[in-house]
């Protein structure tokens, strides 16, 4: 020999194991990250049971059928103080609500609403900060429309 060293191989199998290892480690830590988000920020089920309610859903069509021929137009907002307001027709309308975070983070928050006199009920209690699911029952004698609106 002439003193000098043989040069090493530039790829062998200790590389591919390391790379192996390095690649198989960081797929299965993207993919438990990406569970404990996913778990963490999931509020719960759309509907407990989709059979029981793929067997309501002409039934609940036909009810907001017969709500849309009530012809009210009851928009809802908010105002500046975060209080729901919804706009009715006439006076002698009266509603009652809940407000859910739609991540289920607090809450539920019970809705009063009173006539301010100006065509409109507002609620109550103020919402507190974010995006809320409001679902509001408005009623007039025996008839009653449900809302469902995000607010945010």
């Amino acid at each position: 020999m002439n003193g000098t060293a043989a040069p090493k191989p530039a790829f062998t199998g200790r590389m591919f194991l390391w790379i192996m290892v390095a690649f198989f480690g960081v797929v299965v830590a993207v993919n438990i990250t990406m569970a404990r988000l996913a778990s963490g920020t999931f509020g719960g089920t759309v509907v407990d049971n989709s059979y029981v309610a793929s067997q309501k859903y002409n039934g609940w069509l036909a009810k907001a059928r017969a709500q849309d021929q009530l012809g009210w137009a009851t928009p809802v907002s908010l105002d500046a103080a975060r209080r729901v307001v919804i706009a009715v027709p006439g006076a002698a309308f009266g509603a009652k609500g809940t407000a859910h975070h739609p991540l289920g983070r607090t809450a539920d928050v019970t809705l009063k609403f009173v006539a301010d006199g100006q065509g409109q009920l507002v609620s109550t209690t103020p919402l507190p900060a974010g995006r809320w699911q409001v679902r509001i029952d408005v009623r007039s004698g025996r008839d009653v429309k449900r809302l469902l609106e995000v607010l945010a």
